[in-house]
């Protein structure tokens, strides 16, 4: 089982804060549409990478912008509810794991539906 060390335990909590502010907080209606996928935090605590989606990858940049516009916003605002001496600096990355398994499994199900169609074939 793996233990959870203290940038771990703070890239989880600032995921859950994260959240709740860009649904709460933010003055941009748009930012609602952001998920946090996920929070990595370097070991000196002085940099976080936020990991997020959003519904249309062709909007990713676009969001990357509002995002990183926002940071100050948001990091003071992380100031405010977390209990930490200093908050991260944060970077915002468009996660693009999601639409990669996506493509995955649309190749693995055409790969599927030709065997299917090769082991029909034989069969006839």
């Amino acid at each position: 089982m793996k233990d959870f060390n203290r940038a771990d335990r703070l890239g989880a909590q600032m995921q859950r804060e994260l959240a709740l502010l860009l649904r709460d907080a933010a003055k941009d209606p748009r930012l609602g549409e952001v998920t946090i996928q996920e929070v990595r935090v370097t070991r000196d605590l002085s940099h976080a990478k936020i990991y997020f989606t959003v519904l249309d990858p062709r909007e990713a940049e676009l969001f990357t912008g509002i995002l990183e516009r926002a940071a100050g916003f948001l990091r003071r605002q992380l100031g405010q509810v977390m209990k930490v001496r200093t908050v991260p600096e944060l970077h915002f990355v468009y996660d693009r794991s999601i639409e990669e398994g996506q493509r995955l499994s649309a190749l693995i199900e055409k790969a599927v539906a030709g065997d299917r169609r090769e082991e029909e074939d034989g069969e006839a």
